[in-house]
């Protein structure tokens, strides 16, 4: 079964009212950043259940049969469809189970319980669960909602290539994360039947590009721990990968520092947070950026559910990486008071200490000696050679910890 412009058009009408018709924000310091004539972000982290999932999963439920609706669905997911199905099922009335992976984040396991959905964690990754979840469906009767290779859910999601028409029909270029293939599917069917001049470009997590391996017909090769697990699918969809064969000219990868490095961006810079799937689009920028040079670039921000803990790993780990936050491990005579000179160095120069921890035990070091590590906030890599000077300077000879440079560039 294809999809077309008229299914996507009914799936507006059918989910209207019932999902976020969320905005479509400018970002210009990313733009600047990163060297597009203009960038645009589509909040889809802004729906009930924090992704795009909402618009398939609700437009796939709007249409079972009430007997079907009486029996119940099934779905697996590693999270955001989860939460689609789950929150919708439980508006409609209809009894859902959701077969998750078990490496699946707490948060997402714990949200798609609170919509009143039976969760069950079975299989390493989405495959097996899907494996499971098909077995489970046959044996109870269940209808089988699929994440992504069904023409209602692809029509769903195609509802956010009509928004952005409508919101900025002037746009060169849309970035969109793709894992199974069901959104880019659903958005480039929308815009490329309206506007075929804008180009639709993928984006995959490097370690998933199951994807790009499809269309270009080589043997699958995906795995690995990634942050962007929203999209680590190693088997694309039948009816996705048709439509991304005809539709979508180019689809980048995107290393795992990028998607971080994303993430990072979203928040400091437009105050948005966003998963490291939800992230990927911009990660192809990152990755990428003298194929959007000087275009107008819009990106699908697909989903904001990231694991707190997660979250402040990485904004941390990118302080460390620009040089805010850093380890300085300084030899000091372990006499009194000269912790309190170092201290004051430090201070002289405007750093800021967040932690001190004395060496004693290291046995190249002289018995009267210690090494002091000093986690220090600093401004940036100028500001870190400052601090080190100062303490050189003062008859405190210290290094950097870590695998970053202060003479690295910025």
């Amino acid at each position: 079964m294809s999809v077309s412009l008229e299914d996507i058009r009914a799936a507006a009408a059918a989910i209207e009212g019932m999902v976020v018709r969320t905005p479509a924000v400018s970002a210009p310091r990313i733009a600047e950043a990163l060297g597009a004539a203009s960038v645009l972000l589509k909040l889809e982290n802004q729906q009930y259940t924090g992704s795009f999932k909402d618009r398939g999963a609700l437009n796939k439920l709007k249409s079972l049969t009430p007997a079907e609706a009486k029996a119940g669905v099934i779905a697996m997911s590693a999270g955001n469809h989860a939460q689609g199905v789950a929150f919708h099922a439980q508006r409609l009335g209809i009894p859902a189970t959701i077969v998750m992976p078990k490496g699946t984040p707490f948060n997402k396991v714990e949200r798609t319980r609170a919509y009143g959905a039976r969760v069950v964690l079975e299989g390493d990754g989405i495959d097996a669960a899907a494996v499971f979840a098909r077995d489970l469906a046959e044996r109870e009767g269940l209808i089988f909602v699929h994440p992504y290779d069904d023409a209602r859910i692809i029509a769903g999601q195609g509802t956010i290539g009509l928004e952005l028409l409508e919101d900025r029909p002037d746009i060169d270029c849309v970035v969109v994360p793709i894992g199974g293939g069901g959104l880019i599917g659903g958005i480039a069917t929308a815009i490329k039947a309206l506007a075929p001049g804008i180009e639709i470009i993928g984006v995959e997590a490097a370690l998933y590009p199951s994807m790009l391996n499809a269309v270009r017909g080589e043997k699958p090769a995906s795995g690995g721990l990634t942050i962007a697990e929203g999209i680590a699918v190693k088997s694309p969809g039948a009816l996705t990968r048709a439509i991304v064969e005809k539709l979508v000219p180019e689809i980048l990868l995107a290393s795992e520092a990028a998607i971080e490095r994303a993430v990072q961006m979203l928040v400091e810079v437009q105050k948005l947070v966003a998963e490291g799937a939800g992230a990927a689009g911009l990660a192809a920028l990152i990755d990428h950026p003298e194929r959007f040079r000087g275009r107008k670039v819009a990106i699908v921000i697909c989903g904001g559910n990231i694991d707190v803990r997660m979250l402040s790993q990485v904004l941390m780990r990118g302080l460390v990486r620009d040089g805010r936050v850093i380890t300085l491990r300084i030899e000091i005579s372990d006499t009194p008071g000269v912790l309190g000179t170092v201290a004051r160095l430090i201070g002289e120069s405007g750093g800021n200490i967040i932690e001190i921890h004395h060496q004693r035990l290291f046995y190249d070091l002289p018995v009267k000696f210690a090494d002091v590590d000093a986690v220090i906030e600093t401004r940036n890599a100028e500001h870190v050679r400052e601090i080190v000077s100062k303490l050189d300077s003062g008859g405190f000879p210290c290094r950097l910890l870590g695998s970053r440079s202060i003479d690295a560039p910025q």
